[in-house]
């Protein structure tokens, strides 16, 4: 009988550290996913939703106020990359019924990157988001001195591009180590961009890169043409302080009625039946025909939607979440994320919300139309494309 005992606590002491092991492993799978997810909805934006309180408390999100002293002190060149638009149309009459989900969304076609021009001197290529540095060489540029210029695109703290042309009639064309294998190039173009939503690019790191430029050419042989150090970063810092206006990211919440609940599977059945697809950082996607995301869907508490856990999950709210400067149309994208969250509040039988779980009324969601296509406009008046190759660049 004591052998027997010993060797039941033996297995129940056994049993005990199995059990903490397996907790102990789900609760890192569910931080690093619920970390995954963060980084999917990127940094904190500002929300559009409108506050009915006179004051705003410090920590809470500020509608943003688009003033004209910042469209007279921040005047951007033309942006090369992306087709101007001349004007919006005129505002149609809104339909009391929301859009009908299956209306193809009709896209800003955007030009390839950097597009093919012909150009005689470096003068002649601007761009308003990049400092652009040229080299200009009387032979032709060797493959391996070129790999080494490539290689530090990393070495800046924003994306570097290159382009290169073999002649002065030549077209311009971009650069990578993947590309670079061909008889090489008399003329470079480096580029680097002056902000996105980490902030602008350090007066450092533009001196770092002129003189990683300058010491290129004279190694080659070749000259070196940088703009003004002082003058790109208060560029960059004017630049920043525009996209700051218009990083905004709206947020539609519907949230469960009294002490009642969603269950993970019929949110995860409603998603996919409206077209959604569930990425891996466990957050749902809305994408257009070219893949592009429009806007996603994600649980209103921590806990990410995994694929493992949806069938067991239990939440009290979900969000729809679109990201303003990375879609283009979104007025009518916005037509089509409400009119989804309407078609869930009905089915989950909820309650849509604003941040400070208000209802969500008729009038609230057009000042939201509206503030979106105010903030798209005033990216259209400066020459960024909403979900165009620029903005896709800032906006990252």
């Amino acid at each position: 009988m004591g052998n027997l005992s010993e060797l039941q606590i033996s297995l129940i002491a056994i049993g005990m550290v199995v059990v903490m092991g397996v907790v102990l492993f789900n609760w890192m799978q569910q931080r690093r996913y619920r970390r995954g997810a963060e980084e999917a909805f990127g940094r904190e934006h500002e929300d559009v939703l409108l506050r009915t309180a006179a004051s705003v408390e410090k920590d809470e999100r500020v509608e943003p106020q688009l003033g004209r002293e910042l469209l007279d002190e921040f005047a951007m060149e033309p942006d090369t990359e992306s087709p101007r638009v001349a004007e919006l149309a005129e505002p149609e009459t809104k339909p009391s019924s929301p859009p009908v989900l299956d209306t193809p969304i009709t896209r800003i076609e955007q030009q390839p990157s950097f597009v093919n021009r012909v150009s005689t001197s470096v003068d002649n290529i601007t761009d308003a988001v990049d400092y652009v540095v040229g080299i200009e060489s009387g032979t032709l540029i060797a493959d391996s001195n070129l790999t080494k210029l490539l290689q530090r695109k990393f070495d800046f703290g924003k994306p570097v591009r290159w382009m290169g042309r073999r002649s002065p009639e030549a077209f311009w064309e971009e650069i990578t180590i993947e590309t670079n294998n061909k008889s090489g190039y008399r003329n470079l173009l480096g580029r680097l961009q002056l902000a996105d939503r980490a902030g602008p690019v350090s007066e450092v790191s533009l001196s770092e890169f002129r003189d990683m430029t300058e010491n290129f050419a004279a190694h080659v042989k070749a000259t070196a043409n940088c703009p003004d150090i002082q003058q790109a970063y208060a560029r960059a810092v004017l630049l920043d302080e525009f996209c700051t206006q218009v990083d905004v990211m709206i947020g539609i919440n519907i949230i469960s009625k009294d002490t009642g609940a969603f269950t993970g599977a019929k949110i995860r059945v409603l998603a996919e039946a409206s077209g959604f697809k569930l990425g891996a950082e466990g957050v749902f996607h809305y994408r257009d025909e070219n893949n592009a995301i429009l806007f996603s869907l994600g649980n209103y508490e921590p806990s990410p939607f995994l694929p493992t856990s949806m069938r067991m999950l239990i939440t009290h709210g979900i969000t729809f979440l679109l990201d303003v400067p990375r879609v283009a149309n979104g007025e009518n994208v916005f037509g089509q994320m409400v009119h989804l969250a309407e078609v869930f509040t009905d089915e989950l039988d909820g309650i849509m919300v604003d941040d400070n779980r208000l209802p969500l009324s008729d009038s609230g969601i057009r000042k939201i139309r509206q503030q979106l296509g105010a903030i798209q406009s005033l990216m259209l008046a400066r020459n960024i494309s909403p979900g165009g190759e620029t903005a896709l660049r800032l906006f990252a």
